[in-house]
């Protein structure tokens, strides 16, 4: 039992763990909090997304679907082993799970069988999504596992819990086959290894990112050609955003706006300030990366 990490708590723990991450735009306010209490949190909850591509599934988590509105976790792990933060507070994640596991899971003691769904489970679970078909065929890449543990860590390290405290979605809600691919024994015993130990700094340092500064609108026009604009279109296409037919290019074209008046739709903006000529604070948002 704790009291549920801050923002700064939680991306401070990861990160210390040694993990890449991401703060998607919004996650710190993004949860379900007006809908039911967030805490105290009694552990941690390992999903897949059953879908495929980074860029996909962080927006589907982020923002969720007409039936199940976001955030549908708090983290993305996607299979490279980067975590790209989508939510801060209740997520609807859980759903309802046994309360006899989630009794076991505060006495940190072998699980019992799932055979009720009797207890709100978005309350108690800190809950990451990996990004995986959920077939038993897509494959876990080694960075990916390494990731889940690493996470699973970091949050039991800052609550002072041990490896039990970790549970799969297949271990709370009967009927739930997530994660398919690997065991959560196997990954308990992963994460009990590495809280024995100092947590690990990473590599090295990741340089800082330098960002394209805002060209002025006259830039974007037709016949200009230039590889800020082809930067331009990859970071739409992550963004969710892409209207291409193809993969963007230099030359400034009507896919372009297309794709960057859904990116301006998607920061909030209407009407003429929603026109697909980048203006500076959306461009500045967008975070192009330098060329």
């Amino acid at each position: 039992m704790a009291t549920p990490l801050t923002a700064d708590q939680l991306l401070k723990a990861l990160r210390d763990e040694g993990l890449t991450v991401v703060e998607h735009p919004g996650w710190r306010t993004n949860n379900r909090n007006h809908k039911g209490p967030w805490g105290p949190t009694h552990g941690v909850m390992i999903h897949h997304t059953v879908t495929s591509g980074t860029a996909a599934s962080v927006e589907l988590c982020f923002n969720g679907h007409s039936a199940l509105p976001g955030p549908l976790c708090h983290g993305v792990i996607a299979k490279d082993g980067t975590v790209h933060l989508v939510g801060n507070g209740r997520a609807n994640h859980a759903g309802s799970g046994d309360d006899d596991v989630l009794q076991a899971v505060i006495a940190e003691k072998a699980l019992p069988p799932d055979n009720e769904a009797n207890t709100d489970g978005n309350r108690y679970f800190y809950g990451f999504e990996c990004v995986n078909l959920g077939d038993g065929k897509d494959p876990w890449p080694a960075a990916q596992l390494d990731a889940i543990e690493r996470a699973s860590a970091a949050i039991c390290r800052a609550h002072g819990w041990g490896e039990r405290s970790v549970i799969g979605h297949l271990e709370w809600q009967p009927g739930k086959i997530d994660p398919r691919g690997f065991t959560m024994d196997s990954m308990r015993t992963r994460i009990g290894k590495r809280l024995g130990t100092t947590p690990e700094p990473p590599d090295k340092k990741p340089a800082a990112v330098a960002y394209e500064p805002f060209p002025g609108a006259a830039f974007f026009k037709a016949g200009r050609n230039s590889p800020v604009i082809t930067a331009m279109g990859r970071r739409l296409v992550a963004e969710g955003c892409g209207r291409y037919a193809v993969s963007p290019g230099p030359r400034w074209s009507e896919a372009d706006r297309k794709s960057y008046a859904a990116w301006q739709r998607k920061c909030g903006y209407s009407g003429a300030a929603a026109d697909g000529i980048p203006g500076k604070a959306s461009w500045d948002r967008l975070k192009v990366p330098n060329v």
